[in-house]
């Protein structure tokens, strides 16, 4: 009897030791154990028939996936993108052939095999520099899809992939003492760039496009996570549809408790496989939020059951609105760590905006003067009184100035503002109404073309004010404090984040959420961005009344 309870006993404690081996998941969660899927053991043997315990990553080729990657809307998208930046090379080529009256004043009277003179600056110009620019194109990461669709990086590689091919058509003409035309490298790679950049932006239009109307080229994306942390990330990724990202569903972390009562854009799962989840609901991504990305054993773990599945995995900290140049990652034993930059406002970088702002403006005055002689004209038609408006604004470091406008409202218009306060359409510190009574004609194709911001030049050339910055605010309307005094550590600027981003169309907590993004981000690149996306805003005449 004491044999049959040793033995029992023993069994027992087999049993046990099953159910303590942990189980690789891909649910940020706890593994759960589940002795039901153990094998009968032999009551004679003692020996345990111990399942292969599942693989932490899928052994492959990078030339031979087992498993293609689910979103494939890049591989069209770079082959258009690499047959035109052929044609851009091959056209810029074209346009300095034509420059030259000869094609041997490009080289010397050289050889190579078959090719002399004139063959061979054709050879050079429309074989090697083409095939050898798109090498460098690629070799840089310039269709890397990371890179494709959104932001400036894209254009940066661009950029350095030129001066990297002048300096090696540089070098060797050098090396092979060739009498290189410095007009033709100067009109190759300049025009080159220019071609290169246009048609990557008009390819960038065409799948925001796409994005926008159809879906298509987007990444349907599943986020993991707690509620909050959800649907702070669900807002921030749908709130620019060229981005192609589309949440689908949310798997939260805490259980269903979490999401009683609450109403969601996208369904809400708990307690489930996220691979499963991933193939029931047709998703390609998983971005995994908040806290949930804080517990680096299961992250690894849901990497791990990623690999080979065509899947891709993002994880959105809870550090936001912080661009990418003032992140960096300094992994220390192997824990990535993420070292956040101060934001850059000063050094030759501030200083050069300075001054561009200034030449830019004395510049845009000159040769505006006409428009802005006619519009005055307008003005003076439409209403009689003042043509400009000049009202106190609070500007860097909370300096008050008075901004210059085209007078666009009627002289009376701060008398009936009075009677017009309960039908402002803004939630925030600026009164605005879409048809505004107080708007004469004449001014409101003023308002809905933005001219009536060009005299702020006069502000941008006095140091007041900045071509791009946040927008400036009233100054009657009493202390800014909080995150909204933060906005001030830099010059309010004609143009900024919030006019390319919707304009009037924003709440003031979006509004100020822009202006801050960009104190906290500000570039010379991102300013530029900013510039560019003006003229189509302007043109689309989106959020101004």
């Amino acid at each position: 009897m004491s044999r049959l309870s040793s033995d029992f006993v023993a069994v027992r404690n087999l049993f046990r030791m099953r159910e303590d081996v942990g189980e690789v998941t891909a649910s940020l969660h706890r593994p759960v154990t589940d002795s039901s899927r153990s094998k009968p053991v032999p009551y004679d043997s003692f020996e345990w028939r111990q399942e292969p315990p599942p693989s932490n990553g899928v052994p492959r080729s990078a030339w031979n996936r087992q498993h293609k990657r689910l979103s494939r809307w890049h591989r069209p998208y770079t082959a258009v993108l690499v047959l035109l930046d052929l044609v851009s090379v091959v056209l810029a080529s074209y346009l300095a052939a034509t420059y030259l009256e000869k094609a041997k004043s490009g080289f010397q009277e050289r050889t190579l095999g078959f090719l002399h003179g004139a063959e061979l600056f054709y050879f050079f110009a429309y074989v090697v520099l083409p095939l050898g620019w798109l090498v460098l194109l690629w070799a840089n990461g310039t269709y890397d899809r990371r890179y494709l669709g959104l932001g400036s990086e894209e254009f940066k590689r661009i950029v350095r992939t030129s001066v990297t091919v002048v300096a090696c058509v540089s070098l060797l003409a050098f090396a092979t003492k060739t009498q290189l035309s410095r007009g033709t490298v100067a009109l190759v790679s300049i025009s080159a760039v220019l071609f290169l950049l246009l048609d990557r932006v008009i390819a960038r239009q065409v799948l925001h496009f796409a994005r926008r109307r159809t879906g298509h080229g987007a990444h349907r994306m599943i986020l993991v996570g707690t509620l909050p942390e959800a649907l702070e990330v669900y807002t921030a990724v749908t709130r620019s549809p060229a981005a192609g990202l589309i949440p689908v569903a949310i798997h939260i972390t805490d259980g269903y408790a979490a999401a009683r009562g609450i109403e969601t854009p996208v369904p809400v799962y708990a307690a489930r496989d996220v691979l499963s989840l991933v193939r029931e609901v047709g998703a390609d991504t998983i971005a995994v939020c908040g806290s949930a990305s804080a517990e680096p054993g299961e992250l690894r773990r849901l990497a791990w059951q990623l690999e080979g599945t065509g899947v891709d995995l993002v994880v959105a900290p809870q550090l936001t609105d912080i661009a990418g140049p003032r992140v960096h990652i300094r992994p220390i034993e192997g824990l990535p760590l993420l070292h956040v930059e101060e934001p850059t406002l000063s050094g030759p970088g501030w200083l050069i905006k300075n001054l561009l702002d200034r030449v830019a403006a004395g510049i845009g005055l000159l040769l505006l003067s006409p428009i802005l002689l006619i519009i005055a004209i307008g003005i003076k038609l439409s209403d009689p009184g003042p043509v400009f408006f000049r009202q106190p604004r609070v500007g860097h470091e909370g300096r008050t100035f008075r901004v210059w406008k085209f007078r666009t409202m009627y002289v009376d218009a701060e008398e009936r503002k009075r009677t017009l306060e309960e039908l402002n359409e803004s939630d925030g510190m600026l009164f605005k109404m879409k048809n505004d009574p107080r708007v004469f004609t004449f001014g409101a194709k003023l308002r809905a073309t933005s001219m009536d911001e060009l005299p702020q030049l006069i502000n941008v050339l006095k140091g007041e004010m900045s071509l791009v910055g946040p927008r400036p605010l009233p100054a009657d309307d009493g202390d800014y404090l909080g995150d909204v005094r933060r906005r001030l550590l830099v010059r309010p600027g004609i143009t900024g984040l919030w006019q390319v981003s919707g304009r009037s169309d924003l709440s003031w907590d979006e509004a100020v959420r822009l202006d801050l993004y960009y104190v906290d981000n500000w570039s010379l690149t991102y300013d530029l961005s900013i510039l560019w996306r003006t003229i189509w805003v302007v043109l689309k005449r989106k959020g101004a009344y």
